[in-house]
């Protein structure tokens, strides 16, 4: 993340940049990088989604333009305030912030791709500016923190400090490793799962960070996992459901998504998806359900996916589609209630 400064003179010059036409008496123009289908490519070199060259042109001077740009304005002016006061907000205090200065958004789902706007044109993430989802991933391990949000400068977090684990927000995202015991990160989609691993003292016997991911793992969970990969060289392992849901949350994490092209550093590339895989469902003999018709499409998008061009995850695709069969991590219960963490982890980690 730059430093605090640099951010606010990136919002400043925005803000100039439209003053200045305004004295001109010319109506305030912006460009914004194109954040269509049509722009968006795969880039070999970092294997992951960027934004092509394409720029869409945003003008007070167009009367279409004039409630999308006034929009992108305020949440320029908004994130500004946010960084000079040190606060956060979550992207649906943002939305009903909105109101109190007269600036409507017919739902949160234009505020959310305004910020998105404003992301791309002045080159910060929403969590540079003090933006954030709602928190609904943990982390738990023997890993130590040290803050750098103001107020807590240089206090030190041990991650194991609570049996439920810490939620990812906005300071522990941007917080920085000083000191592990463990020698990977296992990344889990779901709470259950994670809490078990817990339980079970699995964080002591596999010496992994635990990492919840809240299904499709949000933005700041993403930079975490990066972060302390790069800090601490610890490789990341995904254990998800053995569906295509489950496929793609771990291809997030290791090759991005099309609605992240405008961010860097959000993906782990070499991170390992471990399962649940096609082959556990038979080799395993879990519980299963039938894909539906909505699954089975789902395969099929992913197979014509670029990020799936490799031939491990073209394998796992149709070994998905002949079984037709979906199966939860939760399914190895059927073996007994600890059989994931004596059987199935050492068999896939150890």
């Amino acid at each position: 993340m730059i430093d605090r400064e640099a951010r606010l003179a990136r919002l400043q010059a925005l803000g100039e940049s439209v003053l200045q036409d305004l004295k001109q008496e010319t109506f305030p123009v912006v460009e914004i990088p194109d954040r269509g289908t049509g722009n968006i490519v795969f880039d070999e070199n970092s294997n992951q989604y960027i934004l092509g060259t394409s720029r869409v042109e945003r003008t007070a001077g167009n009367y279409r333009h004039i409630r999308s740009f006034t929009q992108l304005m305020w949440v320029a002016s908004y994130a500004k305030s946010l960084i000079e006061n040190s606060r956060t907000s979550s992207l649906r205090d943002l939305y009903y912030s909105s109101e109190a200065f007269g600036v409507e958004f017919s739902d949160q789902a234009e505020s959310d791709r305004v910020i998105a706007d404003l992301e791309s044109l002045v080159r910060l993430s929403r969590e540079e500016m003090g933006i954030y989802p709602e928190e609904n991933s943990s982390v738990y391990g023997e890993v130590t923190m040290r803050y750098s949000v103001p107020g807590y400068e240089g206090r030190e977090v041990d991650l194991t400090i609570s049996p439920d684990g810490l939620p990812i927000g906005p300071a522990l995202m941007s917080s920085d490793p000083v000191e592990s015991n463990a020698e990977i990160i296992l990344a889990v989609e779901s709470g259950g799962m994670f809490s078990r691993l817990i339980e079970t003292r699995s964080w002591e016997r596999f010496n992994a960070l635990l990492v919840h991911l809240g299904g499709q793992a949000p933005r700041s969970t993403r930079r975490l996992l990066r972060r302390i990969h790069d800090s601490l060289g610890l490789p990341v392992y995904i254990f998800t459901d053995g569906d295509p849901w489950g496929m793609h949350i771990a291809k997030v994490i290791t090759s991005g998504s099309a609605n992240s092209a405008h961010i860097s550093d959000l993906t782990v590339h070499d991170a390992e998806w471990i399962g649940v895989t096609a082959d556990d469902i038979e080799d395993y003999q879990l519980p299963t359900e039938p894909m539906t018709d909505y699954d089975l499409k789902r395969l099929d998008e992913l197979a014509n996916d670029v990020r799936y061009r490799d031939k491990p995850s073209q394998s796992q695709i149709r070994r998905f589609k002949e079984l037709k069969l979906k199966a939860e991590q939760q399914a190895f219960s059927r073996h007994g209630m600890d059989y994931v963490v004596e059987t199935y982890l050492p068999d896939k980690l150890e």
